[in-house]
């Protein structure tokens, strides 16, 4: 085989898996689709009835000094199901120790005729395990910060979430931002 031939194969194999690895991070909310950034690692959904409304699940690696790596997570309940806005923020505010959600800021826009509303905040997170379960595990994590998006599509509410070191979370939100603004 000639070096070109060679070199034309090694080509086409090296780009099948690009394309591969871009068509994994592309993430749909009722037909509108966004690619995930590529410092997000995709990692499997895991089994069990507590995750079944997971749509996507993205890891990012920790930052110096921090912690924990941190997640994104896009979840959906159905149609009519997992709440309102206004009870999802008061949620999403009450996850943090006081004052954090008295501190949160709120951004509302629209994606792709979507109203989207962001919560971003920040303190000590309490995180439960399982998250609606009626007796969680709570682990207090601090120095920890959540941007948290409800995208009202016409199919019902899309959650999407990054949450980690408050560091990490920084050094993603412009990325983060501007995937969600990126739905079309």
């Amino acid at each position: 085989m000639s070096r070109w031939a060679l070199a034309s194969a090694m080509f086409v194999v090296a780009t099948s898996f690009l394309a591969a690895d871009d068509k994994e991070k592309v993430v749909e909310i009722d037909g509108l689709k966004s690619k995930a950034p590529d410092a997000w690692k995709k990692v499997p959904i895991p089994e069990g009835k507590e995750f079944r409304s997971r749509v996507a699940q993205f890891k990012i690696e920790k930052g110096p000094g921090d912690a924990d790596d941190a997640e994104v997570l896009v979840s959906f309940f159905g149609k009519g199901q997992g709440g309102g806005l206004d009870a999802n923020l008061k949620r999403w505010k009450e996850q943090f120790d006081a004052p954090a959600g008295e501190k949160a800021k709120v951004e509302k826009f629209k994606v792709g005729g979507a109203d989207v509303t962001e919560l971003d905040i920040q303190g000590t997170y309490n995180s439960k395990f399982p998250p609606f379960g009626p007796n969680p595990k709570i682990t207090k994590k601090p120095d920890y910060r959540a941007v948290q998006v409800f995208f009202a599509s016409p199919n019902g509410p899309y959650f999407i979430r990054l949450l980690g070191s408050a560091k990490t979370v920084e050094g993603q939100k412009k990325a983060f931002d501007e995937w969600v603004k990126n739905f079309k």
